[in-house]
């Protein structure tokens, strides 16, 4: 058999290091920009996407909708007349004044006020003023037990000047109890 001679091109140099179809190494730090991209990409995506759900739930108007559409997309609100209840007082019912502040004599001092206004009937009237289990109320309350009993609390609440009614069993041995709180501003002289 005949040997194949050799040439210069048989043998490679170490130092040579080719790969596949003779590509050099990828140069360091190229990765970022395809990542910076990608995250670029997504963020655009997610944002046109939040603003289309925006615009299908109508919470965001376009500029270009005209005006007769804008009109058929938000329709105006029926007001549903509320029901009214006479506010009045009632002297016939209990009517227990705890005070909710660190002012001494404050509950005798309310009652007092609201004696003077009317809220002492044949009997009951007001019945105990003494003071809360806690001293630092800051918002004036008047509770009420029985539903029948809300136009006494709006009374009640217009003659103190300030607070709020709330229908609650918490006071079950008086029919209006008025925690009054450190937003209450006793009356002048």
């Amino acid at each position: 058999m005949a040997t194949k001679s050799t040439d210069r091109f048989d043998s490679v140099p170490d130092d040579l290091l080719r790969n596949g179809a003779h590509r050099s190494a990828p140069k360091r730090g190229r990765g970022w920009i395809a990542f910076a991209w990608a995250a670029l990409a997504t963020g655009v995506l997610v944002a046109a996407g939040l603003f289309g759900l925006a615009v299908i739930r109508g919470t965001i108007e376009l500029p270009f909708a005209t005006a007769s559409a804008r009109a058929t997309t938000k329709p105006t609100p029926t007001p549903t007349p509320t029901p009214s209840i006479e506010v009045k007082i009632n002297p016939a019912l209990a009517i227990t004044i705890l005070n909710g502040t660190k002012t001494k004599g404050l509950a005798a001092a309310v009652g007092d006020n609201l004696v003077k206004q009317g809220w002492s009937g044949a009997a009951p009237g007001i019945g105990s003023r003494t003071n809360a289990g806690s001293s630092d109320i800051t918002k004036t309350v008047v509770y009420y037990a029985d539903a029948a009993n809300e136009s006494a609390a709006r009374a009640m609440v217009l003659s103190l000047k300030i607070g709020e009614i709330r229908l609650s069993p918490a006071f079950p041995g008086s029919p209006i109890t008025a925690v009054i709180g450190s937003d209450y501003v006793p009356p002048a002289g």
